[in-house]
């Protein structure tokens, strides 16, 4: 392993393999949970057809949260009614939350040079 760990993200309870998974992964809590203007985001999208996990290699130690949503439309934005997301989002540790996402402490997790493994459950409000 060359200078970092690696992070598998194991997706779980997607609703449909339509659209594409969105995946951010930050160290930073003032970017938490979209990475907008996050620098030092890692981010990938996949179709969601094609995989339910998704492997970031060479991450530094430290720690990180991941947020996830399933852009069932693939339209590379989170449709809201009402503000209630009508498509899956995840968190990494996958914390309890209500009204609105969850904060970056509930979802941290330290990743070490042996890497590690989240278990992501999306959920769906609509």
């Amino acid at each position: 392993m060359s200078g970092g760990g690696t992070l598998e993200i194991d997706v779980e309870q997607l609703r449909s393999n339509q659209g594409l998974i969105h995946v951010c992964v930050t160290r930073e809590a003032d970017y938490f949970p979209d990475c907008e203007n996050d620098p030092a985001a890692t981010r990938n999208s996949i179709r969601a057809a094609d995989t339910h996990s998704i492997r970031f290699s060479n991450l530094p130690s430290g720690n990180y949260a991941v947020s996830i949503i399933h852009d069932e439309n693939s339209n590379r934005q989170l449709d809201r009614f009402a503000g209630i997301p009508r498509e899956g989002i995840g968190f990494s540790r996958n914390p309890r939350f209500s009204f609105g996402p969850p904060s970056f402490a509930a979802a941290v997790f330290h990743l070490d040079s042996a890497g590690g493994t989240q278990r992501i459950r999306m959920r769906y409000f609509l």
